[in-house]
């Protein structure tokens, strides 16, 4: 780009998932809805696996990142976007722009290597039974968990100092409900080239790494559960893996789809909604997915609430 039009700003304008009026309290109410459902699901969650005691294994340690990870990721967007859509305003500042997209990015990074992390916890259960929990132990799980905490920061952490570098033009209209990374860039007047390459190897490194241990793992998984001789035995190993596959299933095949649908059409509204799926549906998803297959966490949610009725 010419940097030209090249100006010193202040704010950027959010355009949203549409500019029709009339559907703007309709959207607010179902994005309050679906908020309010990841919150509190992924609430219960967290509070379920600090309650029960049968919950403190590396697994439900993990998952309770994981739903620490979601409340906060779908935090990042939503209340601004109910706040633009109640106030009639679609203005974000400069600095809180910069802010959203670090921990947008953030959140999302940590929760696609905890869905690796995730699959390791698993293939080592499966595997290799008689030493998961030497394997699993709490100081190597404590080392997975800030490691990819670090990981998250620090790549969230360049690719907003790269944005400082940037110079903007007057025309700051973002075609999205949040600050998303390369919608920004795009906006720039100075040269891209170091940020549009930092995009693409970074998104590059951390999906193709993360899913390669991911289908490593449940390709092990696999030819472990094909070697138990018992129908019984194969359901009870498979059953351990429905809740974290069909999480997995869900977190890539939105992201993915995203990614082709916005490879394939120029149109950013159309993008926009299209991310819903992965920025909310699947974050709102992950408690039901969990709670309604997993047996331990189905029982510790009754106890639970059990146990606010006996309170009450």
């Amino acid at each position: 780009m010419e940097p030209g039009n090249q100006t010193s700003i202040s704010e950027f304008i959010l355009l949203g998932l549409s500019e029709e009026v009339l559907l703007q309290p309709l959207l607010f109410w179902i994005f309050l809805f679906m908020y309010l459902v990841t919150f509190i699901g992924n609430l219960l969650i967290i509070l379920a696996i600090i309650t029960d005691s049968h919950l403190h294994t590396p697994m439900h340690f993990f998952l309770f990142n994981l739903s620490f990870s979601d409340m906060c990721f779908t935090s990042t967007t939503i209340p601004k976007m109910l706040w633009n859509i109640q106030t009639q305003s679609q203005v974000i500042t400069y600095e809180g722009c910069i802010v959203q997209m670090y921990f947008f990015m953030l959140f999302g990074i940590l929760d696609n290597i905890l869905l690796t992390v995730m699959a390791y916890d698993r293939f080592a259960a499966i595997c290799h039974p008689l030493q998961y929990m030497i394997i699993m132990n709490p100081k190597f799980c404590d080392l997975l968990l800030l490691t990819s905490w670090l990981v998250s920061v620090l790549d969230s952490l360049l690719h907003g100092l790269m944005i400082l570098r940037l110079s903007f033009c007057t025309k700051l209209e973002i075609h999205h409900f949040f600050c998303e990374l390369y919608e920004v860039v795009q906006l720039a007047c100075s040269d891209t080239f170091l940020n549009d390459l930092m995009i693409y190897f970074a998104s590059g490194v951390l999906v193709i790494v993360p899913l390669t241990g991911i289908l490593f793992s449940y390709s092990k998984i696999v030819s472990s559960i094909l070697k138990i001789s018992s129908t019984r035995g194969k359901y009870k190993a498979f059953s351990t893996c429905v809740s974290h596959l069909s999480t997995v299933s869900l977190f890539y095949g939105t992201s993915l789809g995203v990614y082709l649908r916005s490879a394939s059409t120029q149109n950013s509204r159309a993008t926009a909604v299209a991310s819903v799926m992965y920025t909310v549906v699947t974050p709102m998803l992950n408690p039901f997915i969990y709670s309604l297959k997993n047996k331990d966490i189905k029982q510790a949610l009754k106890t639970l609430f059990s146990r606010e009725t006996l309170s009450v």
